[in-house]
């Protein structure tokens, strides 16, 4: 992103959030009242340090397009325990099963920021065009930030399908300030949600922290999800550092059974000194699935928006290294294109 870019997308940001404080409820151990914490894994970086990264960065280069992927057309709906998983970009995964959509972090925006104009810019198109999408029956959101939290293209599901709208707790609060009559479900860390079907949802610990605008950081909670289905249990990390996998170990906790399909992010991790709190490296990555035992892993969170140094293939890269040296198969832990699926039977 373009130092001047970033320079008023952070300005209008100010304006961005329409509050300041989205929840009041009774203190936990990562609630005081006002804010959120990390449990064990504190995220202790600054404004201070984000313009010191700013202005020392020296990111990989990033072309304005990358077509290397061709849009898919999803059935309307996979029955029984089969799955489905359809690669829309980024943390934005379509999973089809047990008669059920569900869409995670979905964003079809050009730019993952508060604004049209500014911010980081979509290379890879999404895998689905958004009038391809089948029906949604469940949207799941992790966090609020621009790219996981995307106004516009929520707002378009909400008014098509009706779709449940599942996030950790506070977020509701920024979903009906911006959209007319939604309605949606916040759960805190180990709540739990029936979508319908034989299948449920359950929020989970991650390492991260969450901000809109200048004057609401981690006023919102973030979270992973397990969805827990006949076929199998699938856990979406959303966006998650490593922490020393205190989280990890609180999401084996909470499992109802063995991890089918981890959705794991491994791109945005560079330079390591600001991201590593907040964003897992793909080595860290392939260690999560194996402290998860998952049966098999797909990485998400890179290439389609420029928001670290690392450029769209790095993650690519590092990931083969970490899986070589993990002594893990690239058929269990996988990467997609925009647009490719991939079949659990």
């Amino acid at each position: 992103m373009r130092l001047r870019d970033l320079l008023i997308a952070s300005v209008l940001a100010l304006a961005a959030a329409g509050c300041s404080t989205y929840h009041a409820g009774a203190q936990t151990p990562h609630f005081d009242g006002t804010h959120f914490y990390n449990s064990k894994g504190p995220y202790n970086r600054t404004w201070s340090d984000f313009w010191k990264w700013q202005f020392t960065r020296e990111p990989e280069p990033w072309p304005d397009s990358i077509d290397d992927y061709v849009p898919s057309h999803p059935p309307a709906r996979i029955d029984g325990t089969q799955l489905l998983v359809t690669m829309i970009g980024h943390a934005s995964v379509l999973l089809q099963t047990n008669g059920l959509n569900i869409i995670t972090d979905p964003i079809w925006s050009e730019r993952a920021s508060p604004v049209s104009f500014a911010g980081p810019r979509r290379v890879r198109g999404p895998g689905v065009a958004f009038e391809d999408l089948p029906k949604i029956d469940v949207v799941v959101i992790s966090h609020n930030h621009y790219d996981h939290m995307d106004i516009p293209t929520l707002q378009k599901l909400w008014e098509r399908d009706r779709p449940k709208m599942i996030m950790p707790l506070a977020n509701d609060a920024i979903l009906k300030d911006n959209i007319a009559g939604v309605e949606t479900i916040a759960l805190d860390w180990g709540g739990t949600v029936d979508l319908g079907n034989g299948v449920r949802a359950i929020a989970t610990p991650v390492q991260h922290w969450s901000q809109r605008g200048m004057f609401d950081r981690n006023t919102a909670l973030w979270s992973g999800w397990l969805i827990d289905a006949p076929g199998g249990v699938i856990f979406f990390a959303g966006d998650t550092g490593y922490g020393g996998g205190w989280w990890v170990d609180e999401v084996n906790k909470l499992a109802p059974g063995r991890i089918r399909l981890a959705l794991l992010p491994i791109g945005a991790y560079m330079p390591r000194w600001f991201m590593a709190e907040a964003h897992v490296d793909p080595h860290e990555s392939v260690l999560v699935f194996q402290r998860l035992k998952a049966e098999a892993a797909l990485g998400i969170h890179w290439g389609a928006f420029p928001m670290a140094d690392d450029g769209p293939e790095r993650p690519l890269i590092d990931l083969k290294i970490a899986r070589e040296q993990a002594g893990v198969s690239d058929r269990v832990f996988r990467t997609l294109l925009p647009g490719e699926t991939w079949n659990f039977e």
